[in-house]
């Protein structure tokens, strides 16, 4: 089998052709280095199958495999799977802890404890107005500041209520947001859905969607600040997307339901801080403040002998108090009887309604002192986990800039031989048979 005069052109061409598609990769690289969700690529270099040349083509009479230079053999993302899942898991987590940290500071917040205005406080200040009247029973303006303090106080209860209510309705609102038509959930799911059959397409086109892939690896990336990102693979590039327990994306085919049904469980992130927020927490908290009002009511009408506070809730506790005028010091006939002042004012040591509100102050204290912690310790790890994806899968200026210069080089020498095998063949073409040349 003789060989081509014009191999040897046709190999250096590969190489020039390979060495150029290098330094495309590389300079769309070096474009998208601050480009967020991009993926580094290379292409893969690998030699081109050799020619087999029949027996004789070597001096002992055998064949031979002769090369045929270079192609790319595929355009790659460097890409770590295990790597992804630690960035998602960790982003999960964070979601959880910034939402409750957020919820809960709000509630913080709304206590207002220790203050001058806050319950604990009014409390007190409500023990002492009735202290001053078991010393004045016959003083009118004493009886004037027992009903403004317990005024005060009950609608610091109310108020409080109202608080823990609506931190509770927000929340409800925020989880509905996210999950609603319009919401994230669902512009991600029509967006997967897309891009799924989009590299699809590609892929039986025998093209490398690398940039659809980034797409799509980072909808998953932000998807999983609200819930458990689970990933099935369905072959050709084609995926299911699971959030919690509920089917985002199933292949081209968006799954998420508006709204999501009853049994729908995040697994963790926003969206079950939020679950948890509306279902356990809040509601724990403002049972905690009924509680409080029940013991207050409960042992403030026992010990008055008959409906000083009229609701048994915080909501509720100041509907029925009585004007000054009607307020009672005592169950004597005398101006100075001042029984049922006394029994109420040491209500302060005996009554367990302080008690039970400092012990959930220290709860909604610990909670969120518990959520910032978790907050600041989800960050770094976060942050710690996105380093090392971006080790391998960032874009690296000092690398690309080197990677630069080799493929300069390669393809510099591949014109190079481009140009000796030119000359050689002009000398066989042109100039053989010349005599004297």
């Amino acid at each position: 089998m003789s060989i081509s005069s014009f191999l040897g052109l046709q190999t250096a061409l590969r190489g020039l052709q390979a060495q150029q598609q290098a330094l495309n990769v590389t300079t769309h690289n070096v474009a998208n280095a601050n480009t967020v969700g991009y993926t580094r690529q290379e292409a893969a270099l690998g030699s081109t199958d050799a020619l087999h040349v029949d027996a004789g083509a070597v001096h002992n009479g055998q064949g031979a495999f002769l090369g045929q230079g270079v192609d790319v053999t595929a355009y790659r993302r460097i890409r770590d799977a295990f790597l992804d899942l630690q960035v998602r898991a960790q982003n999960m987590a964070l979601g959880d802890a910034s939402t409750s940290a957020e919820a809960l500071d709000r509630v913080q917040s709304a206590l207002g404890e220790p203050s001058d205005t806050g319950i604990d406080a009014l409390l007190g200040k409500f023990f002492t107005a009735w202290s001053d009247l078991a010393n004045h029973p016959e003083s009118d303006s004493s009886k004037q500041a027992v009903a403004s303090a317990a005024t005060t106080l009950a609608d610091a209860f109310k108020t409080l209520s109202t608080d823990l209510g609506a931190a509770a309705t927000d929340a409800q609102s925020e989880f509905t947001q996210i999950t609603g038509a319009t919401g994230p959930i669902q512009a991600a799911a029509t967006q997967l859905a897309q891009l799924n059959k989009a590299i699809d397409a590609a892929l039986d086109g025998g093209q490398s969607p690398n940039d659809l892939l980034d797409k799509r690896d980072q909808i998953l990336d932000d998807l999983s600040q609200y819930g458990q990102v689970s990933v099935t693979q369905l072959g050709n590039g084609r995926i299911q997307v699971m959030l919690g327990n509920q089917s985002v994306v199933n292949d081209k085919t968006v799954d998420w339901t508006v709204p999501p049904p009853a049994s729908f469980a995040a697994g963790g992130g926003s969206l079950g801080a939020l679950q948890t927020l509306t279902t356990s927490t809040l509601p724990g908290y403002q049972a905690a403040l009924d509680a409080v009002a029940k013991t207050l009511h409960d042992d403030v009408n026992a010990a008055y002998g008959s409906a000083f506070f009229g609701g048994t809730t915080a909501a509720t506790l100041g509907t029925g108090i009585p004007a000054a005028s009607s307020i009672i010091a005592g169950t004597g006939s005398g101006a100075a009887s001042n029984d049922v002042a006394r029994a109420i004012s040491e209500l302060r040591n005996t009554s367990t309604a302080g008690s039970q509100y400092g012990a959930l102050v220290r709860q909604v204290g610990s909670d969120a002192a518990n959520a910032t912690d978790a907050q600041a310790i989800a960050q770094a790890a976060y942050d710690g986990a996105e380093d090392r994806r971006q080790n391998v899968s960032g874009v690296s200026l000092d690398e690309e800039m080197a990677n630069m210069l080799r493929f300069q080089r390669g393809y510099q020498a591949s014109a190079r031989a481009m140009s000796s095998i030119d000359e050689m063949l002009d000398t066989l073409i042109n100039r053989a048979g010349r005599v004297g040349l």
